[in-house]
């Protein structure tokens, strides 16, 4: 079959309106390199945009009716959208997924400590990464601390130009030929992506003596008067710079979700500016073009709903990961609201809608290309991505959506002049992947994977065409507005 280029079918007008998109987008990126963050930034833009919150509505006995707008976060880390349709909930809804959880390093809860003078926090990584690309570079800390009191501290640093930054060592080439003899999974273990946070020992005061080159570090007695002769000097420090500047104990990690990501702002890539280099666009960039469907999807017929949801790279789990009820209790909520809640209804409402599971794709590489099936690859630029079936070998844990369903998107898609290719996720019986599509299944409905093809994927940087970004947005917006039942 014949493979466009979307930038080949840009006039002047489309590609400027393509670049805006991929600033606004980029400028997103910026903002919400974790779950809460992402979270912030959406809720802000939905109340811009007229959306309220559930649990509000709900308290002020509102009642909804088409054309109204409500959003619902849980646990600051998943939230939904809806926009009430003309038609009723028992008719189904076009869904949109996408999840806002990247692959990163998490700091553990007993992390601090001190080794040869240098201060380290602790990690556990989330996520399929591959170690070694974390050593070495400028990492950022994002997250909460939560105190016992309840009060929750943010921390976002290593973004700004005047912040420090944080990083892993590695062993110089020099001494590494035993460390160069491992194979890649085991070239740097898990328990090495210790996070260097300093090396400073503490001072006392400023009537403090330095030690002087030949003098002993410190008299009997008063070992802990003397800079740099106590133990753990350099975690003291730490401490100390931690209670004056964010009024935190070492306890208080206890109750943190600190998340280490690459520090740096998305960046344009190439010459030509076609592109985007940054971290989390796994599955940012699904999430985001959804988002702004979402947003701008009025006078709908079915009621749209978009899915912006935490533990994906870890199978979904837990009460914000996609195999919790939040969804279903959420829908409960507002179809009460709008006088159309049965268990019956939503049963019949969940059945009757169908879904973009919207997960990025691996682009075709052209210096990796015996992992791919050229002819069944998603290319850069070549537009909106739709996976049949993911999983992995003989399709374990796939959706695998129907032909009348394929159908049914062709004709929205090409209606609307979007630009889109089918792929699979490398070639048969190398690997696989998975997304939240079989959990959505698993209430009967419609659910096919789409999304965007990105470039060294989970990686701390991954490449996207903006072209295919735009695409993705288009066809999320078709989808929304087009999406009609039919018999499948």
């Amino acid at each position: 079959m014949e493979r466009l280029n979307a930038w080949n079918t840009y006039d002047l007008a489309m590609r400027d309106a393509c670049m805006a998109f991929a600033d606004d987008y980029m400028n997103f990126l910026n903002a919400g390199k974790t779950e809460r963050e992402c979270v912030d930034f959406f809720v802000a833009e939905a109340e811009k945009n007229g959306y309220i919150e559930l649990g509000r509505a709900i308290a002020e006995g509102k009642k909804l009716q088409a054309g109204d707008c409500v959003y619902s976060v849980w646990m600051n880390k998943s939230m939904v959208l809806f926009r009430i349709g003309d038609r009723p909930f028992e008719e189904g809804m076009n869904i949109l997924g996408a999840h806002i959880d990247s692959p990163r390093l998490d700091v553990k809860q007993n992390p601090l400590y001190e080794d040869g003078g240098i201060g380290y926090l602790d990690t556990h990584y989330y996520g399929g990464i591959k170690k070694y690309q974390y050593v070495t570079l400028p990492l950022a800390i994002h997250g909460v601390v939560v105190k016992k009191s309840g009060e929750t501290v943010l921390v976002n640093i290593g973004e700004e130009d005047d912040d420090p930054v944080f990083f892993i060592s590695d062993l110089l080439p020099h001494l590494a030929q035993d460390q160069m003899k491992k194979n890649a999974s085991t070239f740097i273990e898990g328990e090495a992506l210790d996070l260097i946070i300093g090396s400073m020992p503490l001072v006392i005061d400023a009537d403090t003596k330095p030690v002087k080159k030949g003098e002993k570090a410190a008299e009997n007695g008063d070992k802990d008067e003397k800079k740099g002769a106590a133990k753990d000097s350099v975690t003291k420090a730490l401490l100390k710079i931690l209670k004056e500047e964010y009024g935190t104990e070492e306890e208080d990690f206890i109750s943190a979700e600190l998340e280490i990501v690459p520090a740096g702002k998305a960046r344009d890539a190439g010459f030509d500016r076609s592109m985007v280099l940054a971290y989390g666009q796994d599955d940012r960039v699904c999430a985001y073009p959804s988002f702004r469907a979402q947003m701008e999807a009025a006078d709908i017929a079915r009621t749209s709903c978009t899915l912006l949801v935490d533990k994906e790279e870890i199978g979904s789990v837990g009460a914000t990961g996609m195999q919790s009820r939040f969804f279903e209790n959420a829908l409960a909520e507002v179809m009460e609201l709008c006088g159309q809640y049965s268990e019956l209804a939503m049963r019949r409402a969940l059945a009757n809608s169908a879904m973009l599971s919207s997960d990025v794709s691996a682009a075709f590489d052209p210096s990796y290309a015996a992992a791919f099936e050229k002819k069944n690859a998603c290319m850069l630029g070549g537009g909106m991505v739709f996976n049949k079936y993911t999983g992995s070998r003989g399709k374990s844990g796939s959706n695998d959506a129907n032909a009348e369903y394929l159908g049914a998107l062709r004709e929205v898609m090409d209606g609307a002049q979007v630009l889109y290719q089918t792929a699979e996720l490398g070639r048969v019986d190398l690997g696989g992947g998975g997304t939240i599509a079989y959990i959505l299944a698993l209430y009967g409905m419609n659910v096919i994977d789409s999304g965007v093809a990105v470039l060294s994927m989970h990686a701390p940087w991954e490449a996207t065409s903006k072209a295919d970004i735009y695409e993705a947005y288009r066809g999320y917006l078709a989808f929304l507005r087009g999406m009609k039942m039919r018999n499948m």
